[in-house]
């Protein structure tokens, strides 16, 4: 088991920065690929980073290229997610997943095995 913990959500202005994390405790944290998903009001929920659990291998949607940057510090068993430039659009409840991939660089987080909570995220323009 898993337990995955987000924090560092919260509201900011158009053009501000913000840093989430997310906390994993419970098995080998390194054999995990992680990403981080966010969902807005009345959309789907939907990948916007990911990192293989050596965090040489990374993926971002298009939406969020060049300004979010996903890291991770397997010693702290913990997953980032830096978010610069923020827009309105990013405005969404944004989760952390993980999945059991044991290959250093597959990143793909496409069926997790464990989520966070979720943290909201608000930009005001």
């Amino acid at each position: 088991q898993v337990q995955l913990v987000e924090s560092g959500g919260g509201l900011v202005q158009a053009g501000g920065s913000l840093r989430l994390s997310c906390a994993a405790s419970g098995r080998t944290f390194s054999s995990y690929a992680m990403g981080w998903f966010r969902q807005a009001p009345g959309k789907e929920r939907d990948v916007v980073a990911a990192i293989s659990w050596s965090g040489r291998n990374t993926y971002y949607a298009d939406s969020v290229k060049g300004r979010f940057t996903i890291s991770r510090d397997n010693a702290k068993n913990t997953v980032y997610l830096q978010m610069n430039s923020l827009k309105a659009e990013d405005t969404a409840i944004y989760y952390c997943a993980a999945q059991f991939r044991p290959l250093a660089y597959t990143y793909d987080v496409d069926s997790p095995n464990y989520w966070g909570q979720g943290t909201q995220v608000t930009v005001s323009s």
